[in-house]
């Protein structure tokens, strides 16, 4: 295992911690790594219990009898197109078509001044950051155009021009971590695939906000909120994290900043030392949609594992994903929340079976 960056004493301990936990733990499946057939099966058994064909939409559990939740339909195109990158098949790209076919359908072709469809700023914001991912995935004009439609939209109405950071909601009620580093995801896809140096200095500007106002330059934690001049409110989930690893990422990219991909791996090593359980991500997934946070910090870890050269991490992500597939419903084949524990065999939600989908989709496979 490589050796890692160390922030501070306790964050050095913690990872030597950590990594006597990967080197001896027993959990183990194809030597730590899963085969190409293997990812594809746990797609396909995502896809056999909550996608709806009729309506080429996903299902929120294996009941199949209520659409999953507005933004995380985004989060499942982000798979989609996952699924694309690593087979290439052209089905897999009409896959990607009809997604974005069925979901029109059911949020009035994504017009974005249609407020009753679209009642949160940070709903639209996965969507223009899976706009701008698509374009550049596949060339395709009117994904980038509804990217930038959406963005110019939400910066309008969500944007802080005095104070700094972005609105999660329409009521200005305060600034989450769920829109911000979102913001500078989109911004950054824009920016790459327009050339227009907007979109980097509004990147820069919310990535400032955001680096003073919502994480922790001690430890990389993430706050999930601010309200006015009150203090952070600091709510551990994983999405926050991945989501500024994501942002940060891109900005070192296109600036080659060191700043920024030291945030990245502050915010990952947290995530690893000090949210994880004995190496063990969290459960999340008790409420609502929150078993989809996993999958969205598979979206921004993975990319800072390989594009980034940051190889620390992959153990552990790799235990975390052998552990959930080990205890998957073998008959089946879906993945849980909770990696500790066996899938159960009644109904569950499409969120809390989607991250070890996701991570397989992502991690290079073995064979």
């Amino acid at each position: 295992m490589n050796p890692f960056a160390c922030f501070s004493m306790t964050t050095c301990l913690k990872t030597l911690l950590i990594g006597l936990f990967l080197t001896t733990s027993v959990v183990s499946f194809a030597q730590d790594g899963f085969t190409k057939k293997e990812a594809a099966k746990a797609y396909e058994a995502f896809n056999r219990y909550f996608y709806s064909p009729e309506a080429k939409l996903y299902q929120s559990t294996t009941k199949r009898d209520h659409v999953a939740a507005i933004w995380v339909q985004a989060i499942y195109w982000d798979m989609a197109m996952d699924v694309y990158r690593r087979t290439k098949k052209p089905a897999q790209l009409q896959f990607i078509t009809d997604l974005y076919e069925g979901n029109g359908k059911q949020y009035a072709q994504y017009d974005w001044t249609n407020h009753k469809v679209w009642f949160i700023y940070d709903d639209m914001m996965w969507w223009i950051m899976a706009f701008a991912r698509a374009h550049e995935l596949t060339g395709n004009p009117t994904y980038l155009q509804k990217s930038i439609e959406g963005f110019n939209h939400v910066w309008e109405g969500s944007y802080d021009p005095v104070n700094g950071g972005m609105f999660w909601d329409f009521k200005h009620s305060g600034k989450n971590a769920c829109i911000n580093y979102p913001t500078v995801i989109a911004a950054m896809r824009l920016y790459k695939s327009t050339g227009d140096t907007t979109y980097l200095a509004k990147a820069k500007q919310v990535y400032a906000w955001s680096r003073n106002n919502l994480f922790n330059k001690d430890n990389g934690r993430v706050a999930d909120h601010k309200i006015g001049n009150n203090r952070p409110g600091y709510e551990d989930y994983t999405y926050n994290q991945g989501t500024c690893i994501g942002a940060a990422s891109l900005l070192y990219k296109a600036t080659n900043d060191i700043t920024y991909l030291n945030d990245a791996k502050l915010a990952a090593t947290y995530t690893m030392t000090t949210m994880s359980k004995d190496g063990v991500l969290p459960a999340e997934g008790d409420f609502n949609e929150q078993g989809i946070l996993k999958a969205i910090l598979a979206q921004y870890l993975v990319p800072l594992i390989y594009e980034y050269g940051q190889t620390q991490y992959l153990p552990w992500i790799k235990k975390n994903v052998a552990l959930g597939w080990t205890n998957r419903d073998k008959q089946r084949d879906l993945t849980y929340r909770n990696y500790n524990v066996p899938c159960p065999t009644g109904d569950i939600q499409s969120y809390e079976a989607s991250s070890v989908v996701m991570l397989m989709q992502l991690l290079k496979p073995i064979k």
